[in-house]
């Protein structure tokens, strides 16, 4: 299954919070719109708000995901000393659910901080899950990303695992890209890094006792990062951990729980 979306040529626009990285200062963002080009079944059917359009040839069997964001609009930023650093965006993408296990339209906002009560689930007792993807720019200017779905369905087996509703493979997806078209300028150029795809699903309701929470929250961010090997991929030294575990039998050593990476930055010091 291939995705494949188009930005249009003027699309809304809104203003951003947060600090800038940039050297001089950023100018609003905007917001796409999104019609759709969907393949399924062998052959590509293109989507849009007039209807349908006729098929094409059969397409690719890889579970990719291409947007097409137009002539790059890249932000004023180094993209030569990019490493794997937070580096602040525009927007980023929250949706609410309740305890019906019932998500809320999801919508974009303004990267930022996120309220959360200090009874939260996730601040007490742990109870959340990421996920980790990447979006590249190729040489036309679309950006890809690898297999989204997998990351979707993983997200779900997790959810499963620890008693909290999850979004749907589409509302996953619909996120990931409404997110990748909202900070396309800080999709690196070819060849100078990747977008990298945070989602994030959290307990977010308040409580005392050890239960699955009153509310969820699910986030999308992104953030710009360079490559993990600058001068190429080369042989790495490797520990061999004898003392400490991040994972045991019948745990949660299976699934992206939050929980699971708190441990591991013992051995990172």
């Amino acid at each position: 299954m291939e995705l494949r979306l188009r930005a249009p040529a003027s699309p809304a626009s809104a203003s951003p919070r947060g600090t800038s990285v940039s050297p001089s200062p950023r100018p609003h963002p905007r917001l796409p719109s999104q019609p759709i080009q969907k393949r399924l079944s062998g052959s590509a059917v293109s989507v849009s708000r007039r209807g349908t359009a006729a098929r094409s040839s059969p397409c690719s069997a890889l579970m990719t995901a291409s947007y097409n964001t137009g002539t790059p609009d890249l932000v004023d930023f180094d993209w030569e000393t990019l490493g794997f650093q937070l580096v602040p965006t525009d927007f980023m993408y929250i949706m609410k659910c309740s305890s019906d296990g019932v998500f809320t339209k999801g919508e974009l906002v303004p990267y930022g901080p996120i309220e959360l009560n200090p009874a939260a689930a996730v601040l007490n007792y742990g109870q959340g899950l990421l996920e980790g993807l990447r979006a590249h720019r190729k040489e036309d200017g679309s950006v890809v990303v690898f297999r989204p779905k997998e990351n979707a369905l993983r997200m779900r087996i997790g959810a499963d695992r620890l008693c909290m509703p999850a979004p749907s493979v589409e509302q996953f997806l619909s996120a990931v890209k409404q997110t990748i078209l909202a900070n396309k300028r800080w999709v690196p150029p070819t060849g100078k890094g990747s977008l990298y795809i945070r989602p994030l699903l959290i307990g977010s309701g308040a409580m005392l006792g050890v239960a699955p929470a009153p509310e969820y929250t699910f986030v999308v961010y992104v953030c710009p990062v360079g490559h993990y090997f600058k001068d190429g991929l080369s042989p790495i030294s490797l520990l061999t951990e004898e003392e400490y575990h991040r994972a045991a039998p019948g745990g949660t050593g299976d699934i992206k729980t939050i929980g699971n990476y708190a441990s591991v930055t013992h051995l990172d010091l």
